[in-house]
């Protein structure tokens, strides 16, 4: 089941109605309710791989009462690999079977060997990345003592299959999220009108943002050869606000839903594409993955201590495993590897750290010297986001490529060029929009907070407006493929 569908329309308010008017008073019929809402949440798609979830669920509830009843050094190492083999064989399994076949014939092809191997028809799991990560967090804490184990199999099972971010994110720590499935939530007037506001600027961005964007960025790099550089250079404008909208988007409804339901979900985007260097954008893109990968990985390795080699190749393995993390395809490699290339010199400099606040905070506009930083750093990110769509790595150099020819000095071409002006309008509004309520936890928190009610619910409906009227052909989210 998709946000942006008419199932969902009807399933949320139904969801809603009896979490807060039936099971209100019974914590255990609330945590339930949620778990069967998110089963049906996630069976809507194809309701088999509901076993993954069920089984990944099972494995690591019971590792965890495990990990609890030992203290053997050896025993506890065990079942930590146990989980991490069972999850990580699962997804490697499903996402990158054939990746590993098709890259193993492609090897012995080159050396003069022609084998056939079987592939599989695999289908990949709606969401495996984003739970299978969320479920390993919780059996790495109890290992670590951080988190003690839970012995209630419903509330556990509420934390891995929670349907606001089940199939998406944002990934959830056990310690942050499965505390407040052990409390009795009290709904709560505000948070849920917060939370609706979170919903509304969630859809814009996908519907009207994302789902326009991919219309042109889709044609641009399926057709690629047929375009200028100019146009090329758009088209992977298109895709780096498509991107944004789209999965910024799907984090947006995802905290507002769970709001709606007495949940706190961390942020998961902080107005990425105005950071002034890479090492702020990697704190403010996909924020969930990223700090994931820091604790259980980079730290892990030995983090920014030790020699320059070291560090080195704990950024490069880090970035590396990012970008495989998003899919089976040498493109994703690359992509991770370039953010490695940006982000290294910033780090081996220690300035890291540097810009830490919000740029021009308290202030309505940057800097010479910030713009010019958020400028050079958003370029930066488009290059790479090119590696990220083409479809392999010939696509992206060759798409690159013509960009620096000389015809992107020549006028853009455009099936529709006032479909492609109202969407490069709509990207400034909405620049302009995410600009201003750069500083809250999610854009409208704090735009119009000041305002009277009747000019702030103008805005709401203005942008519902916007939505109804400009709304781009549905598309299914992006992440869904990882």
């Amino acid at each position: 089941m998709s946000f942006n569908s008419l199932d969902f329309a009807i399933f949320l308010p139904t969801v809603f109605f009896l979490y807060w008017f039936v099971t209100t008073k019974h914590l255990k019929s609330q945590n339930l309710l949620i778990v069967s809402a998110s089963y049906m949440f996630y069976g809507w798609w194809d309701w088999r791989f509901l076993i993954l979830i069920i089984f990944s669920t099972i494995i690591d509830f019971s590792i965890g009462i495990l990990l609890n009843n030992t203290e053997n050094k050896l025993k506890r190492k065990s079942l930590l690999c146990l989980s991490i083999g069972i999850n990580l064989g699962l997804l490697g399994f499903f996402k990158y079977y054939n990746f590993f076949v098709d890259s193993f014939t492609s090897a012995f092809t080159w050396f003069g060997q022609d084998i056939k191997p079987n592939t599989l028809d695999i289908i990949l799991p709606v969401g495996i990345s984003f739970y299978t990560f969320q479920t390993l967090s919780y059996t790495m804490d109890v290992y670590r003592k951080n988190l003690k184990p839970t012995f209630n199999i419903i509330s556990f099972s509420a934390f891995v299959s929670f349907f606001p971010q089940l199939v998406a994110g944002p990934i959830e720590r056990a310690t942050h999220l499965l505390p407040q499935f052990y409390k009795q939530r009290q709904f709560n007037y505000n948070h849920a009108i917060d939370g609706l506001r979170q919903i509304l600027w969630g859809f814009f961005k996908k519907i009207v943002i994302a789902d326009n964007c991919a219309r042109f960025a889709n044609d641009i790099f399926n057709n690629s050869q047929d375009f200028n550089g100019s146009t090329l250079f758009l088209g992977a404008l298109f895709f780096t606000f498509q991107i944004y909208g789209d999965f910024s988007g799907y984090s947006d409804i995802a905290i507002g839903t769970s709001r709606l339901f007495g949940f706190n979900l961390k942020q998961n985007f902080a107005s990425p594409y105005f950071s002034r260097d890479i090492a702020e954008f990697w704190r403010r893109w996909h924020i969930s993955l990223s700090t994931w990968f820091r604790d259980y990985l980079y730290i892990p390795l030995g983090g920014s201590r030790g020699s320059k080699l070291k560090v080195i190749r704990n950024v490069f393995i880090i970035f590396i495993v990012s970008g495989f993390w998003h899919g089976a395809n040498f493109t994703f490699l690359v992509w991770g590897f370039l953010n490695a290339c940006y982000f290294l010199p910033i780090l081996l400099s220690n300035k890291n750290r540097t810009h830490l606040e919000i740029v021009a905070k308290g202030y309505y506009l940057p800097s010479l010297k910030e713009f010019t930083q958020i400028l050079f750093t958003f370029i930066l990110t488009v290059f790479a986001w090119i590696f990220f769509r083409a479809n392999n790595i010939d696509h992206a150099l060759n798409y690159f490529g013509n960009i620096l020819s000389w015809s992107l000095f020549e006028l853009p071409k455009f099936q529709s060029k006032k479909d492609g002006l109202i969407t490069l309008a709509l990207i400034g509004l909405f620049i302009i929009v995410e600009w201003i309520g750069r500083e809250g936890q999610h854009t409208l928190e704090l735009i119009g907070s000041r305002w009277k009610r009747s000019t702030r619910h103008l805005m709401y409906y203005l942008i519902l407006l916007i939505i109804f009227w400009f709304g781009g052909q549905d598309q299914e989210f992006i992440y869904f493929q990882f």
